[in-house]
């Protein structure tokens, strides 16, 4: 039994690029809106469903195409992106300004130099783990569109690879990319990662 599942990053929200966890809720740009349909109409794939961060910068675009396919759309909690404390709102230019130490020490080592107020990332790997074996158990056969974020694709490339987290922020993930992910019985296994459409 074959069960796939495509992890698809948002576009650009208002805004541009800042950090944005689940304490930041800016909904997508017309940008994000037309990366995220070049994406999901080069790929062509026919989902069964379509599960989603309840974020607006994914769950917007999630509802919109599962009404235009005809297709099941649900909201998953636990997909919402990692918490990042301090960091919420704020650009990279003004963490290097203001705390390059501790911008420097995450990256070092995301694991124990989290932001003030960040979610561990323990925490943060269970839920999304959780995630994914929810969705594997329970449309066994099925093909899912999985509408989230960045830091939830890495963990959940973390969850399948049994990389730890201090590993995660190694993988890119671009806005409007694609992770395939399948369960083969109980075999879990990255099929291919951060696939964007060629652009002309």
């Amino acid at each position: 039994m074959h069960t796939h599942l495509d992890y698809l990053r948002h576009g650009v929200p208002e805004g541009g690029s800042r950090y944005r966890g689940h304490g930041v809720d800016d909904p997508l740009s017309e940008q994000g809106w037309t990366q995220m349909r070049r994406t999901v109409t080069a790929l062509g794939t026919p989902w069964d469903r379509i599960v989603t961060s309840p974020l607006r910068r994914c769950a917007d675009f999630a509802q919109t195409l599962a009404g235009e396919q005809g297709i099941p759309f649900s909201v998953e909690n636990d997909l919402r992106e990692v918490g990042f404390g301090s960091w919420e709102g704020k650009t990279r230019a003004q963490l290097l300004e203001d705390s390059a130490e501790e911008y420097h020490a995450f990256y070092a080592d995301p694991v124990h130099n989290r932001p003030p107020g960040a979610e561990p990332l323990a925490a943060f790997g269970a839920r999304v783990a959780g995630v994914f074996e929810r969705l594997a158990r329970d449309h066994q056969g099925e093909h899912l569109l999985v509408v989230a974020h960045a830091g939830v694709i890495r963990a959940t490339l973390g969850h399948v690879l049994q990389a730890p987290p201090a590993n995660w922020y190694r993988a890119a993930v671009d806005n409007a990319a694609v992770s395939r992910f399948a369960q083969v019985d109980q075999d879990r296994r990255l099929v291919w990662h951060n696939w964007l459409p060629e652009i002309d």
